[in-house]
């Protein structure tokens, strides 16, 4: 079969690789109809995630027909339509029966790694570097899907698949991120990043009933977005993000922050963004935490800062002591994509929602090289890039 495939840093190619086969009786072969490009893969197309190997099948967002089943599968059957969450769920251990899907106990393959690295492991997770698994991604003809009955959405009729495709990742996450913040109805909800996440969480934040949301960016195409949804957008470039937000809340800063940009951040004219990228440099620092430092700064006291931006190993220059003194409340992590899917679905089928507003490009699988350097570049408006085997 036909994959996109990492070789290296800045170097993905659209390779000939072995058709994926049933390993355990729990596995089930999906035919991919759509996958798509996600910021968390720009990530490791910049090589800042460690643990990738050359040939390592990329893509976590896909969807598409059952093919095969594995005679332990009692929820799927060949010709089922489904969507794969990006969180690999066995469903049974404590972590999965507490709903907290992306911290399974048993899925990550790599396990003993991931804890020298994290202190605990993580879930397995598809196309996301051998710490979470090793796991072949979905950017490919085809996937096996690993513990299939509890890592999959069943995809009623009558819906397509760019309506539902990104509630393996971006809508789930972005539903998570407005969660997290516990939002009141008298709630400001500033939003730095206007990708596919941070507009997820800006629509989220909308129906999870915010008075106002506020979203920082600097890509015109993305700031329109914003502006469009009925959200205040904020360019970055062109005015103190910090004086805009005490503006647009009486000088008392955001009740809620989310950070929808995570490790790669910057800000063109910040003394400590040019700081971070001389660290990054130098090996010093593996990520840049620019839009954390400005969340702490801003949040209005006793707020909460959501992050569900990816962060990959170390930061510098944390505030920390402002964010104590403060009482900032932290939430942030992986998604627990099986525990919005049904909600999330029910708000698409009713038409609350409609996820596909994101798509600026729509393309064959195989011109997927092409397109990561377009996404990563923000070029020709891309805001977010589907693909088709």
């Amino acid at each position: 079969m036909k994959a996109l495939c990492w070789h290296g840093k800045k170097d993905i190619r659209y390779d000939t690789v072995p058709d994926p086969r049933i390993e355990q009786p729990g596995d089930a072969i999906v035919k991919v109809s759509a996958c798509a490009i996600c910021g968390s893969d720009l990530h490791l197309f910049d090589g800042f995630i460690p643990g990738m190997q050359a040939g390592d099948i990329m893509g976590h967002e896909f969807m598409g027909e059952v093919v095969e089943a594995g005679p332990d599968t009692r929820d799927l059957k060949v010709g089922d339509r489904v969507v794969v969450p990006f969180t690999i769920a066995c469903g049974a251990c404590e972590q999965c029966r507490r709903g907290n899907y992306s911290v399974c106990e048993r899925t990550n393959r790599n396990k003993e790694l991931a804890e020298k690295v994290f202190g605990h492991s993580t879930a397995g997770l598809f196309g996301y570097t051998h710490l979470t698994g090793g796991y072949a991604g979905g950017q490919a003809e085809y996937v096996r899907v690993p513990h299939a009955d509890t890592t999959h959405i069943k995809v009623p009729t009558g819906l397509a698949d760019e309506q539902v495709l990104f509630l393996g990742d971006i809508l789930p996450t972005g539903w998570q991120a407005a969660a997290q913040c516990d939002i009141q109805p008298t709630d400001t909800v500033a939003i730095w990043g206007a990708g596919p996440v941070g507009l997820m969480a800006m629509r989220s934040a909308q129906l999870q009933g915010a008075r106002q949301v506020v979203v920082i960016d600097h890509i015109p195409e993305r700031l329109a977005m914003v502006a469009q949804a009925g959200a205040t957008p904020i360019d970055f470039d062109q005015e103190s993000v910090v004086d805009r937000l005490r503006d647009l809340t009486g000088g008392k800063g955001p009740e809620k922050c989310i950070d929808a940009v995570g490790l790669e951040s910057h800000a063109a004219r910040s003394l400590d963004a040019m700081y971070d990228r001389a660290k990054q440099a130098m090996m010093l620092e593996s990520d840049r935490p620019h839009v954390l430092r400005e969340m702490i700064y801003v949040c209005r006291p006793a707020g909460v800062l959501s992050i569900p931006g990816v962060y990959g190993g170390l930061i510098d220059k944390i505030p920390f002591g402002a964010s104590m003194n403060k009482g900032l409340t932290w939430r942030m992590g992986q998604t627990h994509v099986q525990r919005w899917s049904q909600a999330l679905l029910e708000l698409i089928a009713e038409g609350r929602i409609d996820p596909s507003f994101v798509i600026t490009h729509s393309e064959a699988l195989e011109d997927g090289p092409d397109m990561y350097e377009i996404f990563r570049d923000k070029e020709d408006g891309c805001v977010k890039v589907v693909l088709k085997p």
